[in-house]
């Protein structure tokens, strides 16, 4: 705030105890509040003590901040339902529209989000490989709750060798759809409602790309159409539904008792038996519906049929 001039007459003015009052650079040192002129003594300064003055200014700048704050949170309340709103991009603007996915984990949990938000079509090309490609394909349950909601799901594969089963909807669960067959197919594709697609960048699956470019989406959705009229129907199958022989009648009492909301212990006491057994029972009739956890089972015990007059027709 000083400068070296007026610090070095400041600190004269601490040493003599007044100034004259027309010593330069005094006015800047008046204007800081650090000299003001002597009551018994028109023609002279004197110094604020430094104990007093720098609390002063100090409490000025604090002020001066508060000042700026308070416009800094009116401006950014105006401008919050602006960030809100969607942007338009103008031309040759552009968007991060593709987003490089690397790593199991983070590509699992990208299409795992985009199977729990699709209604109405997955489009899969399916590597042959020693897994299905891409993670939903290996919980049954997930590609199931996508068949419930109406979902159709539309796979191409390879022709299956002498003795292989075929990639497609038995190997995802038993979600239902159509699987075709090609003999060239890229090394693998994933569209969920034609809004977002997951394109392997190297083999093994480990990088990939999410794409939500709709003009992008479109175009692999309508290559895979193309290839799609070209490929040979291998087998159309609704989810499986198992009958209520499919499982023991004590197994069905316990699945029904579970259903119904009760808990191990509640349905030992129903059934008499010890909590061990029933979740022993619990356990045979999960590998069954092939559920790896009391979420899924509940969901597969609704659409399984297994429980007499709670069938779905």
């Amino acid at each position: 705030m000083l400068c070296p001039p007026g610090r070095d007459l400041y600190a004269r003015a601490l040493r003599e105890g007044r100034l004259p009052a027309d010593a330069a650079p005094a006015a800047c040192l008046l204007a800081a509040g650090l000299l003001y002129a002597d009551p018994a003594d028109p023609a002279s300064l004197r110094p604020t003590a430094p104990a007093v003055a720098l609390p002063r200014l100090l409490a000025d700048i604090e002020r001066r901040v508060a000042l700026h704050r308070g416009r800094a949170a009116r401006l950014a309340s105006a401008f919050e339902p602006l960030t809100r709103a969607e942007p338009v991009p103008g031309p040759g603007t552009t968007t991060t529209d593709v987003t490089v996915l690397k790593g199991g984990p983070r590509i699992a949990a990208a299409v795992r989000l985009a199977v729990t938000d699709a209604r109405r079509e997955i489009l899969s090309i399916q590597p042959r490989g020693p897994r299905p490609w891409p993670p939903p394909y290996d919980e049954p349950w997930r590609m199931a709750e996508f068949g419930a909601r109406g979902g159709r799901l539309r796979t191409l594969t390879r022709p299956p060798r002498d003795g292989a089963p075929p990639a497609g909807p038995a190997g995802a669960g038993g979600a239902g759809g159509e699987t075709r067959a090609l003999d060239a197919l890229p090394p693998g594709l994933f569209v969920c409602d034609r809004a977002v697609a997951f394109i392997p960048a190297a083999d093994g699956g480990h990088l990939v790309f999410e794409v939500r470019s709709p003009a992008l989406v479109s175009y692999v959705a309508t290559a895979f159409d193309i290839l799609w009229r070209l490929a040979r129907p291998l087998y159309r199958e609704a989810a499986p539904r198992l009958s209520s022989e499919a499982v023991p009648p004590v197994q069905r009492e316990i699945t029904r008792l579970l259903a119904d909301g009760l808990t191990d212990r509640e349905i030992a006491g129903r059934m008499h038996m010890n909590v061990r057994t029933v979740r022993v029972h619990i356990a045979k009739v999960a590998h069954t519906l092939g559920s790896t956890s009391r979420t899924q089972l509940g969901f597969l015990i609704s659409r399984s049929g297994i429980l007499e007059g709670r069938t779905e027709r």
